[in-house]
Protein backbone atom coordinates (compact mmCIF):
# COMPACT_ATOMS: atom_id res chain seq x y z
CA UNK A 1 0.00 0.00 0.00
CA UNK A 2 2.73 2.46 0.97
CA UNK A 3 4.66 1.79 -2.24
CA UNK A 4 1.50 2.24 -4.28
CA UNK A 5 0.76 5.60 -2.67
CA UNK A 6 4.33 6.79 -3.31
CA UNK A 7 4.09 5.76 -6.97
CA UNK A 8 0.75 7.52 -7.36
CA UNK A 9 2.13 10.66 -5.71
CA UNK A 10 5.13 10.67 -8.05
CA UNK A 11 2.91 10.19 -11.10
CA UNK A 12 0.64 12.98 -9.83
CA UNK A 13 3.60 15.36 -9.49
CA UNK A 14 4.72 14.48 -13.03
CA UNK A 15 1.24 15.20 -14.35
CA UNK A 16 1.24 18.59 -12.63
CA UNK A 17 4.67 19.37 -14.10
CA UNK A 18 3.38 18.59 -17.60
CA UNK A 19 0.31 20.74 -16.97
CA UNK A 20 2.45 23.61 -15.66
CA UNK A 21 4.70 23.50 -18.75
CA UNK A 22 1.65 23.41 -21.03
CA UNK A 23 -0.02 26.30 -19.22
CA UNK A 24 3.18 28.33 -19.23
CA UNK A 25 3.71 27.75 -22.94
CA UNK A 26 0.07 28.37 -23.84
CA UNK A 27 -0.48 31.57 -21.92
CA UNK A 28 2.94 33.16 -22.05
CA UNK A 29 4.04 32.10 -25.54
CA UNK A 30 0.72 31.79 -27.32
CA UNK A 31 -0.65 34.20 -29.92
CA UNK A 32 -1.57 36.75 -27.23
CA UNK A 33 1.23 38.97 -25.93
CA UNK A 34 0.98 38.99 -22.10
CA UNK A 35 2.69 42.39 -21.97
CA UNK A 36 -0.22 43.97 -23.89
CA UNK A 37 -2.56 43.15 -20.99
CA UNK A 38 -0.64 45.62 -18.82
CA UNK A 39 -0.11 48.29 -21.45
CA UNK A 40 -2.99 50.81 -21.73
CA UNK A 41 -4.30 50.93 -25.31
CA UNK A 42 -4.35 54.71 -25.50
CA UNK A 43 -0.81 55.10 -24.14
CA UNK A 44 0.87 51.93 -25.31
CA UNK A 45 3.87 53.16 -27.24
CA UNK A 46 6.51 50.65 -28.46
CA UNK A 47 8.89 51.96 -25.80
CA UNK A 48 6.33 51.48 -23.05
CA UNK A 49 5.45 47.98 -24.28
CA UNK A 50 9.13 47.03 -24.26
CA UNK A 51 9.48 48.42 -20.73
CA UNK A 52 6.54 46.24 -19.61
CA UNK A 53 8.16 43.17 -21.17
CA UNK A 54 11.40 43.92 -19.36
CA UNK A 55 9.62 44.46 -16.04
CA UNK A 56 7.76 41.14 -16.35
CA UNK A 57 10.92 39.31 -17.31
CA UNK A 58 9.52 38.37 -20.71
CA UNK A 59 12.84 39.24 -22.35
CA UNK A 60 14.53 36.45 -20.37
CA UNK A 61 15.16 33.01 -21.94
CA UNK A 62 12.19 30.65 -21.87
CA UNK A 63 13.80 28.16 -19.49
CA UNK A 64 14.80 30.94 -17.09
CA UNK A 65 11.24 32.30 -17.00
CA UNK A 66 9.76 28.88 -16.30
CA UNK A 67 12.38 28.18 -13.62
CA UNK A 68 11.60 31.50 -11.91
CA UNK A 69 7.86 30.78 -12.11
CA UNK A 70 8.21 27.33 -10.51
CA UNK A 71 10.75 28.55 -7.95
CA UNK A 72 8.29 31.21 -6.88
CA UNK A 73 5.85 28.51 -5.80
CA UNK A 74 8.35 27.28 -3.20
CA UNK A 75 10.37 30.38 -2.32
CA UNK A 76 8.17 33.33 -3.29
CA UNK A 77 9.08 36.14 -5.64
CA UNK A 78 9.11 39.91 -5.99
CA UNK A 79 7.63 41.70 -8.97
CA UNK A 80 8.24 45.18 -10.30
CA UNK A 81 6.20 46.92 -12.98
CA UNK A 82 7.21 50.53 -13.37
CA UNK A 83 6.68 52.19 -10.03
CA UNK A 84 4.57 49.27 -8.75
CA UNK A 85 6.40 46.76 -6.55
CA UNK A 86 4.53 43.71 -5.21
CA UNK A 87 5.93 41.10 -2.88
CA UNK A 88 4.59 37.59 -3.58
CA UNK A 89 5.29 35.16 -0.72
CA UNK A 90 5.36 31.38 -1.26
CA UNK A 91 3.42 29.66 -2.69
CA UNK A 92 3.58 32.36 -5.37
CA UNK A 93 1.49 31.69 -8.47
CA UNK A 94 2.26 35.05 -9.98
CA UNK A 95 0.97 38.57 -9.52
CA UNK A 96 -2.06 40.21 -11.05
CA UNK A 97 -0.94 43.70 -12.01
CA UNK A 98 -4.53 44.48 -12.97
CA UNK A 99 -5.59 43.89 -9.36
CA UNK A 100 -2.14 44.73 -7.95
CA UNK A 101 -1.96 41.79 -5.57
CA UNK A 102 -0.51 38.24 -5.50
CA UNK A 103 -2.67 35.69 -7.30
CA UNK A 104 -2.42 33.16 -4.47
CA UNK A 105 -3.78 35.67 -1.95
CA UNK A 106 -6.59 36.60 -4.34
CA UNK A 107 -7.63 32.98 -4.98
CA UNK A 108 -7.46 32.05 -1.29
CA UNK A 109 -9.93 34.86 -0.55
CA UNK A 110 -12.35 33.37 -3.13
CA UNK A 111 -11.89 29.70 -2.23
CA UNK A 112 -14.18 29.53 0.87
CA UNK A 113 -17.21 30.34 -1.32
CA UNK A 114 -16.37 27.56 -3.77
CA UNK A 115 -15.59 25.12 -0.95
CA UNK A 116 -18.92 25.88 0.73
CA UNK A 117 -20.74 25.36 -2.55
CA UNK A 118 -18.99 22.06 -3.22
CA UNK A 119 -19.48 20.65 0.30
CA UNK A 120 -23.18 21.51 0.55
CA UNK A 121 -23.98 20.32 -2.95
CA UNK A 122 -21.97 17.10 -2.51
CA UNK A 123 -23.75 16.15 0.71
CA UNK A 124 -27.14 16.59 -0.96
CA UNK A 125 -26.46 14.82 -4.25
CA UNK A 126 -24.55 11.95 -2.66
CA UNK A 127 -27.14 11.11 0.00
CA UNK A 128 -30.13 11.75 -2.24
CA UNK A 129 -28.74 10.01 -5.30
CA UNK A 130 -27.46 6.91 -3.52
CA UNK A 131 -30.64 6.70 -1.44
CA UNK A 132 -32.86 6.84 -4.52
CA UNK A 133 -30.65 4.30 -6.28
CA UNK A 134 -30.93 1.83 -3.40
CA UNK A 135 -34.68 2.28 -3.23
CA UNK A 136 -35.07 1.75 -6.99
CA UNK A 137 -32.90 -1.38 -6.88
CA UNK A 138 -34.85 -2.92 -3.99
CA UNK A 139 -38.14 -2.19 -5.78
CA UNK A 140 -36.92 -3.16 -9.24
CA UNK A 141 -39.65 -3.27 -11.86
CA UNK A 142 -42.24 -1.55 -9.68
CA UNK A 143 -43.79 1.85 -10.14
CA UNK A 144 -41.33 3.34 -7.64
CA UNK A 145 -38.39 2.09 -9.68
CA UNK A 146 -39.81 3.40 -12.95
CA UNK A 147 -40.71 6.71 -11.33
CA UNK A 148 -37.20 7.28 -9.96
CA UNK A 149 -35.55 6.37 -13.26
CA UNK A 150 -38.02 8.48 -15.27
CA UNK A 151 -37.63 11.56 -13.07
CA UNK A 152 -33.85 11.25 -13.06
CA UNK A 153 -33.78 11.03 -16.86
CA UNK A 154 -36.13 14.01 -17.19
CA UNK A 155 -34.04 16.21 -14.87
CA UNK A 156 -30.83 15.06 -16.49
CA UNK A 157 -32.17 16.10 -19.90
CA UNK A 158 -32.49 19.73 -18.77
CA UNK A 159 -29.28 21.72 -19.34
CA UNK A 160 -27.77 22.61 -15.97
CA UNK A 161 -27.47 26.33 -16.70
CA UNK A 162 -31.17 26.45 -17.63
CA UNK A 163 -32.19 24.60 -14.46
CA UNK A 164 -30.11 26.95 -12.29
CA UNK A 165 -31.38 30.05 -14.10
CA UNK A 166 -35.06 29.02 -13.83
CA UNK A 167 -34.61 28.19 -10.14
CA UNK A 168 -33.13 31.62 -9.47
CA UNK A 169 -35.68 33.54 -11.54
CA UNK A 170 -38.79 31.85 -10.10
CA UNK A 171 -37.80 30.80 -6.58
CA UNK A 172 -35.85 33.93 -5.64
CA UNK A 173 -36.66 36.80 -7.99
CA UNK A 174 -40.36 36.22 -8.70
CA UNK A 175 -41.87 34.18 -5.85
CA UNK A 176 -39.30 34.99 -3.13
CA UNK A 177 -39.56 31.47 -1.68
CA UNK A 178 -35.82 31.49 -1.00
CA UNK A 179 -33.79 34.47 0.28
CA UNK A 180 -31.38 36.30 -1.99
CA UNK A 181 -28.41 34.06 -2.73
CA UNK A 182 -24.75 34.85 -2.16
CA UNK A 183 -21.83 33.82 -0.01
CA UNK A 184 -21.72 34.98 3.60
CA UNK A 185 -18.88 33.80 5.81
CA UNK A 186 -20.14 31.30 8.44
CA UNK A 187 -17.68 32.67 11.02
CA UNK A 188 -17.94 36.36 10.21
CA UNK A 189 -21.66 36.75 9.40
CA UNK A 190 -23.09 33.69 11.10
CA UNK A 191 -24.01 30.15 10.03
CA UNK A 192 -27.67 31.08 9.42
CA UNK A 193 -26.75 33.75 6.87
CA UNK A 194 -24.33 31.28 5.29
CA UNK A 195 -27.02 28.62 4.88
CA UNK A 196 -29.64 31.08 3.62
CA UNK A 197 -27.30 32.46 0.99
CA UNK A 198 -26.19 29.07 -0.31
CA UNK A 199 -29.36 26.99 0.17
CA UNK A 200 -30.91 27.21 -3.30
CA UNK A 201 -27.53 26.80 -5.02
CA UNK A 202 -26.92 23.65 -2.95
CA UNK A 203 -30.35 22.27 -3.85
CA UNK A 204 -29.89 22.93 -7.56
CA UNK A 205 -26.48 21.23 -7.59
CA UNK A 206 -27.83 18.39 -5.46
CA UNK A 207 -30.87 17.87 -7.68
CA UNK A 208 -28.91 17.96 -10.91
CA UNK A 209 -26.03 15.71 -9.82
CA UNK A 210 -28.17 13.25 -7.84
CA UNK A 211 -29.81 11.94 -11.02
CA UNK A 212 -26.68 10.23 -12.30
CA UNK A 213 -25.88 8.90 -8.81
CA UNK A 214 -29.34 7.39 -8.61
CA UNK A 215 -28.86 5.52 -11.88
CA UNK A 216 -25.31 4.42 -11.07
CA UNK A 217 -26.32 3.24 -7.60
CA UNK A 218 -29.38 1.43 -8.95
CA UNK A 219 -27.36 -0.48 -11.55
CA UNK A 220 -24.60 -1.40 -9.12
CA UNK A 221 -27.05 -2.44 -6.41
CA UNK A 222 -29.04 -4.66 -8.77
CA UNK A 223 -25.83 -6.38 -9.81
CA UNK A 224 -24.51 -6.85 -6.27
CA UNK A 225 -27.88 -8.01 -4.87
CA UNK A 226 -27.81 -10.89 -7.37
CA UNK A 227 -24.37 -12.09 -6.25
CA UNK A 228 -23.94 -15.41 -4.47
CA UNK A 229 -22.67 -13.88 -1.22
CA UNK A 230 -25.86 -11.83 -0.96
CA UNK A 231 -28.00 -14.95 -1.45
CA UNK A 232 -25.92 -16.62 1.24
CA UNK A 233 -26.56 -13.72 3.58
CA UNK A 234 -30.30 -14.02 2.96
CA UNK A 235 -30.13 -17.79 3.51
CA UNK A 236 -28.51 -17.18 6.90
CA UNK A 237 -31.62 -15.29 7.93
CA UNK A 238 -30.28 -11.72 7.88
CA UNK A 239 -32.87 -9.01 7.50
CA UNK A 240 -33.29 -7.35 4.10
CA UNK A 241 -31.97 -4.11 5.58
CA UNK A 242 -28.75 -5.83 6.72
CA UNK A 243 -28.38 -7.60 3.39
CA UNK A 244 -28.81 -4.36 1.47
CA UNK A 245 -26.67 -2.02 3.54
CA UNK A 246 -23.99 -4.36 4.88
CA UNK A 247 -23.42 -6.69 1.92
CA UNK A 248 -24.97 -5.17 -1.20
CA UNK A 249 -24.10 -1.50 -0.73
CA UNK A 250 -20.47 -2.12 0.15
CA UNK A 251 -19.73 -3.61 -3.26
CA UNK A 252 -22.12 -1.34 -5.13
CA UNK A 253 -20.65 1.87 -3.76
CA UNK A 254 -17.23 1.37 -5.44
CA UNK A 255 -18.15 2.83 -8.88
CA UNK A 256 -20.07 5.61 -7.12
CA UNK A 257 -16.92 6.59 -5.22
CA UNK A 258 -15.11 6.98 -8.53
CA UNK A 259 -17.49 9.51 -10.01
CA UNK A 260 -17.94 11.24 -6.64
CA UNK A 261 -14.21 11.90 -6.29
CA UNK A 262 -14.03 13.46 -9.74
CA UNK A 263 -17.29 15.39 -9.36
CA UNK A 264 -16.16 16.86 -6.06
CA UNK A 265 -12.81 17.86 -7.57
CA UNK A 266 -14.61 19.56 -10.46
CA UNK A 267 -16.84 21.41 -8.01
CA UNK A 268 -13.76 22.63 -6.13
CA UNK A 269 -12.33 24.04 -9.34
CA UNK A 270 -15.35 26.30 -9.60
CA UNK A 271 -18.88 25.94 -10.88
CA UNK A 272 -19.05 28.85 -13.27
CA UNK A 273 -22.79 28.73 -14.01
CA UNK A 274 -23.79 28.30 -10.36
CA UNK A 275 -21.50 31.01 -9.07
CA UNK A 276 -22.46 33.48 -11.79
CA UNK A 277 -26.23 32.91 -11.58
CA UNK A 278 -26.43 32.90 -7.76
CA UNK A 279 -23.95 35.73 -7.25
CA UNK A 280 -21.35 33.66 -5.42
CA UNK A 281 -17.83 35.06 -5.72
CA UNK A 282 -15.89 31.82 -6.01
CA UNK A 283 -13.07 30.38 -8.08
CA UNK A 284 -15.27 29.83 -11.16
CA UNK A 285 -16.39 33.44 -11.42
CA UNK A 286 -12.84 34.58 -10.70
CA UNK A 287 -11.52 32.53 -13.63
CA UNK A 288 -14.29 33.80 -15.89
CA UNK A 289 -13.58 37.42 -14.99
CA UNK A 290 -9.86 36.84 -15.50
CA UNK A 291 -10.51 35.59 -19.03
CA UNK A 292 -12.53 38.71 -19.79
CA UNK A 293 -9.79 40.94 -18.35
CA UNK A 294 -6.97 38.94 -20.01
CA UNK A 295 -5.42 38.53 -16.58
CA UNK A 296 -3.09 35.71 -17.56
CA UNK A 297 -1.48 35.01 -14.14
CA UNK A 298 -4.93 34.43 -12.60
CA UNK A 299 -6.02 32.20 -15.50
CA UNK A 300 -2.86 30.07 -15.36
CA UNK A 301 -3.11 29.76 -11.57
CA UNK A 302 -6.72 28.57 -11.70
CA UNK A 303 -5.80 25.96 -14.33
CA UNK A 304 -2.93 24.67 -12.20
CA UNK A 305 -5.09 24.54 -9.09
CA UNK A 306 -7.84 22.70 -10.98
CA UNK A 307 -5.32 20.14 -12.23
CA UNK A 308 -3.99 19.69 -8.69
CA UNK A 309 -7.50 19.07 -7.31
CA UNK A 310 -8.25 16.46 -9.97
CA UNK A 311 -4.93 14.65 -9.47
CA UNK A 312 -5.36 14.55 -5.69
CA UNK A 313 -8.97 13.37 -6.06
CA UNK A 314 -7.87 10.49 -8.29
CA UNK A 315 -5.22 9.40 -5.80
CA UNK A 316 -7.66 9.52 -2.88
CA UNK A 317 -10.28 7.57 -4.84
CA UNK A 318 -7.74 4.85 -5.69
CA UNK A 319 -6.80 4.49 -2.02
CA UNK A 320 -10.41 4.39 -0.85
CA UNK A 321 -11.08 1.54 -3.30
CA UNK A 322 -9.10 -0.94 -1.22
CA UNK A 323 -10.74 0.22 2.00
CA UNK A 324 -14.31 -0.12 0.76
CA UNK A 325 -13.93 -3.29 -1.27
CA UNK A 326 -11.49 -5.92 0.09
CA UNK A 327 -11.53 -7.61 -3.31
CA UNK A 328 -9.54 -4.67 -4.65
CA UNK A 329 -5.92 -5.02 -3.60
CA UNK A 330 -3.37 -2.36 -4.40
CA UNK A 331 0.02 -3.71 -5.38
Amino acid sequence: MFGYIIRRLISGVLVLLVVSVSVFALFFYGPSDPALAYCPETRCTPQRLEAVRTSLGLDEPVVQQYTDYMAGIFTGNDFQLGSIAIECPAPCLGVSFKLRLPVTEYLISRFPATLSLALGGAVIFLTTGVGMGIMAARKRGTGTDKGIVGVSLFINAIPYYLLALLAYLFLISQWAIFPESGYYGPFTEGPLAWVKGMLLAWLVIGLSYSTQYARFSRGSMIESLNEDYVRTARAKGLSERQVTLKHGLRAAIVPVVTIFGLDFAYLLTGTIFTERIFGIQGIGVTALDAIGNKDLPVISATVLIAAAFIVVANIIVDIIYSVIDPRVRLT
